[in-house]
């Protein structure tokens, strides 16, 4: 686990190079096709020679989820095991590391027509005046969502209206422990949030040096996708989208995405804080020297996450 840019990849092939593990994908982002250079997603001959997981599941015009994430990583968790080997969990979506571990309650699933209701509220009201909104039916839920996070606050004023019960009640309701697996959490930490600032502003440099503004022309160019997409709606692909689309200068939106990915980084060290028996580590020798002591080949049934 780590926040954005603090080099999990790198250290995740390092490990998959030494020991017989296969990397499984924790990123809401990664599951979609041709969006590859905003996802910072491994090359494809990188991942023929180290086998990934969910990865390229879905056309960025469906919607995934964290209750389907964990379906998805369980039954590859499994076939990974089938194989004498050990599923290494990698990526920084925390949510969905969390589904994984505890479960997810069963939520109604998306309704246009209130979203499309929630949409025009917002547009009327902003964003921060729908979080008090949700403030004042689950306190809970706004107490972990940022008044700026639209996904998250669309949402849960989405099952709050579906359903009636606060949305932080029916997660709670759902826990369901992971049963049959050891876990071994790892986490990366930048040396400081100095550092980690010039990494993202680097790391999103070489994205466009990459093509990456061209990337999301393509996707614009479709024609069937749009900014309300969980695909869209991903952070550099949003700003940038706003920018083909004649929303704003492409120097504006490079920096409002940087921006953005440092607060998206902020939320995923949040997360991290709250993470109990993470390891934080040091260096990839301390990362190596811990999971070597769990994984051994043919490890089989009792193989660890």
């Amino acid at each position: 686990m780590g926040p954005t840019a603090s080099g999990k990849t790198g250290l995740a092939l390092e490990l998959a190079r030494a020991l017989p593990v296969e990397i499984v994908s924790v990123d809401s982002a990664l599951v979609y096709r041709g969006m590859d250079i905003g996802t910072a997603k491994p090359a494809a001959a990188l991942r023929a020679e180290i086998p990934h997981h969910l990865v390229d599941l879905l056309d960025p015009a469906e919607a995934y989820s964290a209750g389907r994430f964990r379906r998805d990583a369980l039954e590859a968790m499994r076939d990974i095991r089938a194989r004498g080997r050990v599923p290494l969990l990698v990526g920084g979506t925390m949510l969905y590391f969390r589904a994984l571990q505890r479960g997810l309650a069963e939520l109604p699933q998306a309704d246009p027509v209130v979203r499309a209701e929630l949409d025009r509220d917002a547009a009327a009201r902003g964003w921060p005046a729908l979080h008090a909104e949700l403030h004042r039916v689950d306190p809970m839920a706004a107490a972990r969502i940022q008044p700026a996070d639209a996904q998250r606050i669309q949402r849960a004023l989405e099952v709050w209206r579906l359903t009636g019960r606060p949305l932080s009640e029916l997660q709670a309701a759902g826990d369901c422990p992971l049963e049959g697996w050891r876990l071994l959490k790892l986490g990366l930490a930048p040396t400081s949030r100095t550092a980690l600032h010039e990494a993202i502003a680097a790391r999103f440099a070489a994205m466009m040096a990459a093509g990456f503004l061209q990337e999301v022309e393509q996707l614009h160019a479709r024609g069937d996708l749009h900014p309300g997409l969980p695909s869209i709606r991903a952070v550099g692909y949003r700003q940038l989208w706003a920018a083909v689309a004649g929303e704003s200068e492409v120097d504006d939106a490079v920096a409002a995405a940087v921006t953005a990915t440092r607060r998206l980084a902020k939320r995923q060290m949040t997360w991290l804080r709250a993470e109990t028996g993470l390891h934080w580590l040091q260096g990839p020798a301390e990362a190596l020297g811990l999971a070597a002591g769990w994984v051994s080949p043919g490890s089989g049934e009792s193989a660890p996450v």
